[in-house]
């Protein structure tokens, strides 16, 4: 059995490193405007995730969309537990809710989340995908089919395949597709099979990614 990776230490503020460290992804976000982030994860996730999620600056104006696989048979706390952590709204995502820009939502357990083209949530009890409800291939493609191009992708460490299929529907809709690199992950399977997938647009480790978060609000980059 693989023994648990420590922790990392948080990855510095992207204000903090030095000028023209990041000129290859502003050259990848040239010319693109973005609507909205969904970023998804499995085993090591929540971690990477408190890494991730603290680079959005307080007037981020971008929703973000998080899953990461839960058990179906307790509530989750996750969005408890990140709005400790951000200066920005987190909540569960609910039924019918209407998405509002700038909050992080997190996908509550037991049940698929979706975002419909009017820009709202959808919940579903249809059968779990790779064995997973919330599924995180049924967020993305759901958000690839309502924001087309103006959706950012991100998937994160995790132990089996979900997120892939997601991450090759978005680039299939002029997503912009971001893949943490294998061997910055906690656990490399998903990071692999999505890379295998689709080509993605970036392969990042966790310090690039949360310098990237920032720079995908129009016109910040």
């Amino acid at each position: 059995m693989r023994a648990a990776a420590p922790t990392p230490l948080p990855a510095a503020p992207a204000a903090a490193l030095p000028g023209g460290l990041h000129d290859d992804l502003r050259a990848t976000l040239r010319g693109r405007r973005f609507e909205a982030v969904v970023i998804g994860g499995s085993a090591g996730g929540v971690d990477a995730m408190i890494q991730l999620l603290p680079a959005l600056p307080r007037d981020y104006t971008l929703p973000v969309f998080c899953i990461l696989h839960l058990p179906g048979d307790r509530e989750s706390r996750l969005a408890e537990l990140f709005a400790e952590r951000l200066p920005v709204p987190v909540r569960e995502a609910a039924d019918k809710e209407g998405i509002v820009p700038g909050t992080v939502y997190f996908a509550g357990s037991g049940y698929h989340l979706s975002v419909e083209c009017d820009r709202t949530f959808s919940l579903s009890c249809e059968p779990p995908v790779h064995f997973a409800r919330p599924a995180i291939d049924v967020l993305m493609e759901s958000a690839a089919d309502a924001y087309g191009p103006g959706l950012a992708g991100i998937l994160l460490t995790g132990a089996n395949h979900d997120g892939a299929a997601g991450m090759a529907h978005i680039h299939a809709c002029g997503g912009l597709t971001v893949v943490q690199a294998p061997s910055d992950a906690q656990v490399p399977t998903m990071p692999l099979e999505a890379i295998r997938r689709c080509s993605p647009d970036l392969i990042l480790p966790l310090e690039r990614i949360h310098a990237l978060l920032p720079m995908l609000e129009n016109d910040k980059s």
